[in-house]
Order: C-alpha cells, then sequence, then structure tokens
C-alpha cells in the first residue's frame, strides 16, 4: 500500500490522546474501581485485570490492559476450544464463549472492558483510533500484506469497530477496513469514528 507520514497528524493526534485519556482516567477513577470491585467480588479466583501482551507499532510489544471478562485459565481452556474457533484467519472467535463471567458479559456488552486501556493511550502505547492491536501469535501467522496494519499506532477503535455487528464481518474485510484507515488517516476521520463507535455502542448493535 501507499504508506504516507503524516507528522503533524501525528503530532495533534498525540496531543489528543494525552489530554483527553488522562481527563478520562480523573473524571471516572472513582467508576474504575467500582467495575474493580465488582469483577474481584463476583470472581474471586481471579484479579480485576487481565494484562496481555499485545503488537503495537512498528512490532514493538506492550502490555494491554482491560477489565478481566473471563475465568482466570481461560488461556489454557483456549486450547481446548480451538475446534469451536468461528472466525476465519489468524484470529479466535466463537459466540457464547463458556470462558466468559456473567459480569464479563455485561462489561463486553457495554464496551466498559476495554476502559483501562485508557492507560495505554496516555503512555503512548495505543490511540483512541487505529487498528486494533493483534496478539504476538497472530501476528506469527499474518501474511505479507497483513503486516500493513504495524505501520501505525494500534488504537482502541477503527473503522470495523464503528460497524454494527462488527463481530460478523470476515478477515479479510477487518483487514480492507484497516487498510483503508491508514490510507483515509486524518483528524476528522478519528473524529467521525469516534462518534460512530459512541452511536454502536450506545445503541447496542456492535454485535456483541
Amino acid at each position: 500500500m501507499d504508506f504516507k507520514r503524516k507528522p503533524f497528524y501525528d503530532f495533534v493526534k498525540r496531543l489528543f490522546d494525552i489530554i483527553f485519556s488522562l481527563l478520562f482516567i480523573i473524571v471516572f477513577f472513582v467508576f474504575y474501581i467500582l467495575v474493580a470491585f465488582i469483577v474481584a467480588v463476583s470472581d474471586k479466583k481471579g484479579k480485576p485485570f487481565f494484562v496481555q501482551e499485545r503488537v503495537g507499532k512498528n512490532g514493538k510489544t506492550f502490555k494491554l490492559y482491560k477489565f478481566r471478562t473471563m475465568c482466570p485459565d481461560a488461556e489454557e481452556i483456549k486450547e481446548s476450544l480451538m475446534h469451536m474457533n468461528e472466525a476465519d484467519g489468524p484470529v479466535f472467535k466463537i459466540k457464547d464463549d463458556p470462558r466468559i463471567t456473567k459480569v464479563g458479559k455485561f462489561l463486553r456488552k457495554t464496551n466498559i472492558d476495554e476502559l483501562p486501556q485508557m492507560l495505554n493511550i496516555l503512555k503512548g502505547d495505543m490511540s483512541f483510533v487505529g487498528p486494533r492491536p493483534p496478539l504476538p501469535l497472530e501476528v506469527k501467522h499474518y501474511r505479507e500484506e497483513d503486516k500493513f496494519r504495524l505501520l501505525v499506532k494500534p488504537g482502541l477503535t477503527c473503522y470495523w469497530q464503528a460497524r454494527p455487528n462488527r463481530n460478523d464481518i470476515s478477515f479479510e474485510e477487518w483487514m480492507e477496513l484497516d487498510r483503508k484507515y491508514i490510507e483515509d488517516r486524518s483528524l476528522w476521520t478519528d473524529i467521525k469514528i469516534i462518534f460512530k463507535t459512541a452511536y454502536v455502542i450506545l445503541a447496542n448493535r456492535d454485535g456483541r
């Protein structure tokens, strides 16, 4: 693909990320504590936060933060569920995943589980808008043409996440939408994606 560097856009975007992620953490700090408490009390076998290695810009790995929505041994159980994988491409996804807790289902449905990633945005690992950060194992199975996703900083949302029933799209459609974002990326594009994502979440049309 024709990748164009945009230094002014990158500078303004980073400034936006710092200001709004910090503001969000400060304003919703008590809410973070409340959600963490509910997760911890609902399933005392695990920690309230889930930390996982992901791949960011230029292939650099980082620790991604989420509220825990699965049982503590979810990664171990995953191997026994591989035959149920409903996604194509190098990703794993099944409907009604048995590893998800009752509280986890609500957190995922409302996207509250993603809120700790505001810390990733503040640290500079991620941005508000960009391709979702893949797992190292997924990247190992990328075709050469899929690696374009690593040219920019990963994000909390992107084109495909701003679509209704986003979980129904194929891997090829997902890659095509990420490619489109990287080519289209601008401050106006980012703002539109943020508002579209908010609409999809509030209208409960994200397919979770």
